[in-house]
């Protein structure tokens, strides 16, 4: 029998045919439930769920707290701060049974989502995006923008270290701790990496 090349707390719950990557962690009571696909050096923290058919990419952290319901795809390095909310149904009601009608929320690379921040379904979240702590995301959000509020807006551009964006005259700006450079389009509505 081949060692478990990842660490699941013994007090979490790993339901059948999950595929968790090497080097992942489950803390405490956290549950995985059938059919996940969990990538490489993923932590998942104490008290999350992890509804079926969830896909984590590699590097994602899961703070405590947290249930990340099926239709949501994380890719890699994201963050989810602690007791942030995913919903996948519009309207759900008790008597109503909408299962296997599941609204998709794709999360992409290394965006983060702060504290008790709360993303209504069918939103994605663009690459390098930061929510911050308590907004409620109404919307789909544009690559690298800064998100706060209820309902959430944007307030500016962030780079892919979490540094918020100041642009000059020729919509360019530097990370002050990366030096990477950035641009934002001719009508200063997206932001992309230049260097």
């Amino acid at each position: 029998m081949s060692k478990k090349k990842y660490y699941a707390h013994e007090t979490a719950v790993i339901d059948d045919n999950c595929i968790i990557g090497r080097d992942t962690k489950i803390w405490h009571f956290s549950h995985i439930m059938p059919n996940c696909d969990i990538g490489e050096a993923c932590n998942i923290g104490q008290n999350v769920v992890v509804s079926p058919e969830v896909k984590l990419g590699s590097n994602v952290k899961v703070q405590n707290n947290v249930s990340i319901y099926t239709g949501v795809v994380c890719e890699d390095d994201v963050f989810l701060g602690p007791s942030m909310v995913f919903t996948n149904v519009i309207n759900p009601r008790s008597a109503v049974n909408r299962r296997g009608k599941y609204a998709i929320t794709n999360v992409k690379k290394g965006a983060s989502i702060g504290a008790n921040a709360t993303i209504i379904c069918g939103n994605d979240i663009g690459e390098y995006a930061l929510i911050g702590a308590g907004a409620v995301v109404t919307k789909s959000i544009k690559p690298y923008a800064l998100i706060v509020g209820n309902p959430a807006r944007q307030i500016g551009w962030v780079s892919e270290y979490g540094h918020r964006l100041t642009f000059d005259e020729n919509n360019e700006a530097v990370c002050p701790e990366s030096n990477q450079e950035y641009k934002l389009d001719s009508k200063g509505d997206i932001v992309e990496r230049i260097r």
